[in-house]
């Protein structure tokens, strides 16, 4: 599933072609995804003049200047791409040569500056929504997630408070979104590598200054993915198609049973299941 450096590329990737423009037409090709559309979904949203594009945790909004904002999540295999852009090589031209429509493409946004953009989803556990964008913040979707690791509500003060007395694993305290919004299971396992900090530690036994130490890796790490445009491991592509390429920089996700990276470390990748999901890590560097 997409995490947060993946739907925070795909969100750049898509403001050349959406922001500040119109829906020439909004193409529903069925009735749902994971969860039904919102009725007459294709009608509320022809014509619609597209203020801006946010990101909230693992979600994209998508504002509109009639009220509403557009909910999008890529679920496991869903994929936004873009078509159409202006060819970089023919300043003020345009190119609409158009890929072929796929049995997958189930929503299609024809903007009104020859732009395309796809929503492909193979497995459908992606998700769109209709919200008033004043109430958003209240959204079943939304309302229950804690801040953005990248945001100024983020802190070693405020993480240590939220993992104070907790016996659960620092792992599954990092993925609780209620936490902290928008990390998963990759970027959990690379920041806590970073911080020298175990998976199987308990999340209420962790000093403040290493809780500091996990505040910057997290923020590092996502920052450096983001940079990289993301991870591509199965389904994910960057909005223009491409890959994303943080994947060659993993220093413990995937690595199972391979050297540590670290200098002088004697050590290999280990990995365990905590909660269904595969953690790795090194037992030398990491405690």
């Amino acid at each position: 599933m997409p995490e947060l450096p993946e739907v925070e590329t795909v969100r750049r990737g898509l403001l050349p072609a959406m922001e500040g423009r119109h829906i020439s037409r909004a193409e529903i090709r069925r009735d749902g995804l994971r969860w039904p559309f919102p009725p007459d979904m294709g009608a509320r949203l022809d014509g619609a003049h597209v203020l801006g594009l946010r990101r909230r945790s693992k979600y994209l909004l998508v504002d509109l200047a009639h009220g509403d904002t557009l909910i999008i999540h890529l679920g496991m295999s869903g994929r936004m791409v873009v078509s159409g852009l202006r060819a970089a090589h023919v300043p003020g031209q345009f190119h609409f040569d158009h890929p072929p429509v796929e049995k997958h493409d189930h929503v299609i946004f024809h903007m009104d500056n020859g732009a395309r953009v796809t929503f492909n989803d193979p497995r459908r556990f992606g998700a769109m929504d209709l919200c008033a964008t004043a109430t958003l913040d209240g959204h079943k979707l939304l309302s229950g997630l804690g801040p953005e690791p990248l945001g100024n509500d983020f802190s070693a003060p405020y993480l240590a408070a939220r993992l104070k007395g907790r016996k659960m694993p620092v792992k599954a305290a990092l993925l609780d979104q209620r936490i902290i919004a928008g990390l998963g299971n990759i970027y959990v396992c690379e920041a806590l590598f970073r911080a020298g900090i175990s998976p199987l530690r308990p999340a209420g036994q962790i000093s403040v200054a290493r809780i500091e130490s996990l505040t910057t890796a997290i923020r590092e790490t996502l920052t450096d993915a983001i940079a990289a445009g993301g991870s591509s491991l199965r389904d994910y592509r960057q909005a223009d198609g491409e890959l994303g390429y943080f994947q060659h920089a993993f220093q413990v996700y995937g690595r199972e049973n391979a050297p540590c990276m670290t200098p002088d470390c004697k050590g290999n990748i280990r990995r365990i299941v905590q909660s269904g999901r595969s953690s790795f890590y090194c037992a030398q560097c990491q405690r």
